[in-house]
């Protein structure tokens, strides 16, 4: 397999689920004993919080760039950004570095494209929910994503900055999420792109009143299918 980077600690627990999902993923295509080659460069999440001014996302940009290249030096053929949010500043951190930088919503949009999804609602972060460097990939596979609710950007945001990050799980979270799945199936939506991964913690993904496209779960099958495309063709000479 080739060695996989990943830029993370944004946040822990979000670091947690990459680790452990692309390893599953890994053991379910190989053998029971497989684990795979990765090299992660945990960031302190107290540098990047609370991104406002374009001055704060030029410094983020510069820390994340700065992780891309002790990763690409440690021997990593392909890094991931291990947060949906930080993909604001993937076009700096790409140029960053000479090996590939895989995009979260390339992969979500290509997984929808491959579904035959025309209409879905984006549920993540403020920024995620909000601006154009998440959504216009999506609407470039030819996904119509609906408008946002700011009632409902500034609950979500809420949730995944003063609960989920911190590892918090509640039921009324839970219950409020429920809510927001079925009132956006209500307003036309075909299915829904999970695109924070902390928000797992409280949405039941195989189990719900619409098609869930889980960005975390997208983009470690996308890496995990960079990383073993050379071992399957191993596999069949041997």
């Amino acid at each position: 397999m080739r060695k996989l980077g990943i830029i993370g600690g944004m946040s822990w627990v979000a670091t947690r689920t990459y680790y452990e999902r692309i390893n599953k993923i890994v053991q379910s295509r190989l053998t029971k004993l497989a684990s795979a080659p990765l090299v992660i460069d945990s960031l302190d999440m107290t540098d990047l919080y609370g991104l406002e001014s374009d001055a704060d996302w030029d410094r983020a940009a510069g820390i994340l760039a700065e992780s891309a290249r002790r990763l690409e030096q440690a021997g990593a053929g392909a890094i991931l950004i291990g947060a949906n949010s930080m993909h604001r500043v993937y076009d700096k951190v790409a140029a960053a570095v000479q090996v590939p930088v895989i995009h979260i919503a390339e992969s979500v949009g290509e997984a929808m494209a491959a579904r035959k999804v025309k209409t879905a609602a984006l549920i993540g972060t403020r920024d995620v929910m909000t601006e154009s460097f998440y959504r216009q990939r999506l609407v470039s596979h030819g996904v119509d994503l609906t408008a946002p609710d700011m009632d409902t950007v500034e609950m979500v945001d809420g949730v995944i900055n003063k609960e989920l990050m911190l590892g918090r799980v509640t039921r009324d979270a839970e219950r409020a999420l429920k809510t927001i799945i079925t009132r956006k199936e209500q307003d036309g939506a075909d299915a829904i792109v999970l695109a924070c991964t902390e928000l797992e913690l409280v949405v039941d993904v195989d189990a719900n009143v619409l098609p869930i496209f889980d960005s975390t779960r997208i983009h470690c099958e996308a890496a995990a299918d960079w990383m073993m495309s050379d071992s399957f063709a191993i596999a069949d000479e041997a």
